[in-house]
């Protein structure tokens, strides 16, 4: 979710060689069993047009199982395989981040914070975490917001891509992925590796302590989240479900969002259909409008 964000499939027709050459028949049936399967899974909604990137993505998970019919694979999917329902997912989605995306949010997050002051400990959700880079953004900001490693501030970030949360939990990345960054946050969160690590860095352990990482599936009919957060950080993310999953979701936000907290979404992104449960309060930022309604669950 597409946080960072998840994205369905990105890329050309080129990337793949001619339908009259591949290795797997791949049926217009075939096709839509994938859409079926992969909406009603994660809410994406699949453009007819992505069909060839599908092919080349749930190839090799047919080579990986040995099987030689797309019909075979999408009966295993079908047959509640929670594996391999893990991995077709996972083949789905492209996780497109950068270190401090979107960098106009950061500074309001920062004033966010210290308007709320250290009346109480704070909590933040990044529901895409992806590869790791926008939590470990956020947990920056809060560092040099508090000036200090053991901020009073739980980050917890959520992905329904298991294998991206490995490699977020991880914390290392190539060094042109923060080469942009300030020299100053260079050297205060980072460690540079040497030897057979040269060309890597890896997030300060202190940072990482910062943060929770968690799998979730925003589709999933109750989330287990035991508090309220101060922000909410769904970006870049909405854009791939329908209007009636994207009000689902937001709907779901409201109760879990203190008083004043503010929802943080993506630059292509807008709420208009969700007037009644948020307002903006600044560049693709929300908060939760007076008198908007609560889920069904909770309102019982």
């Amino acid at each position: 979710m597409p946080n960072h964000a998840i994205a369905p499939l990105t890329g050309t027709d080129a990337d793949f060689p001619p339908r009259d050459l591949r290795e797997f028949h791949f049926t217009d049936g075939d096709f839509a069993r994938v859409r079926e399967l992969i909406y009603r899974t994660a809410g994406i909604a699949l453009s007819p047009v992505k069909r060839d990137l599908v092919y080349g993505r749930l190839a090799r998970r047919l080579r990986v199982r040995g099987l030689t019919s797309f019909d075979d694979y999408l009966r295993i999917v079908e047959s509640g395989d929670r594996q391999e329902q893990e991995a077709f997912v996972n083949a789905l989605t492209t996780n497109l981040t950068s270190f401090f995306r979107e960098p106009h949010h950061f500074p309001i997050l920062a004033d966010h914070l210290k308007g709320l002051g250290g009346r109480r400990p704070l909590s933040i959700w990044c529901c895409a975490a992806s590869t790791g880079e926008e939590p470990y953004s956020i947990a920056m900001t809060v560092v040099e917001q508090f000036g200090t490693f053991t901020p009073p501030v739980r980050i917890l970030a959520t992905d329904i891509d298991t294998s991206v949360l490995d490699r977020a939990r991880q914390g290392i990345y190539r060094i042109d992925r923060i080469e942009r960054l300030p020299r100053e946050q260079l050297r205060r969160f980072f460690l540079r590796g040497e030897g057979k690590n040269y060309g890597l860095v890896r997030v300060r352990p202190e940072l990482q302590k910062l943060i929770t990482f968690r799998q979730l599936n925003l589709l999933d009919p109750q989330w287990p989240m035991g508090e309220r957060f101060d922000a909410i950080f769904c970006r870049n993310v909405m854009i791939y479900f329908d209007k009636e999953t994207q009000y689902g979701i937001l709907r779901k936000f409201v109760p879990l969002l203190h008083p004043g907290g503010l929802l943080f979404a993506g630059h292509s992104e807008s709420f208009h259909h969700a007037a009644d449960l948020f307002q903006v309060r600044g560049k693709t930022v929300y908060a939760v409008r007076d008198g908007a309604p609560l889920p069904t669950s909770l309102r019982s």
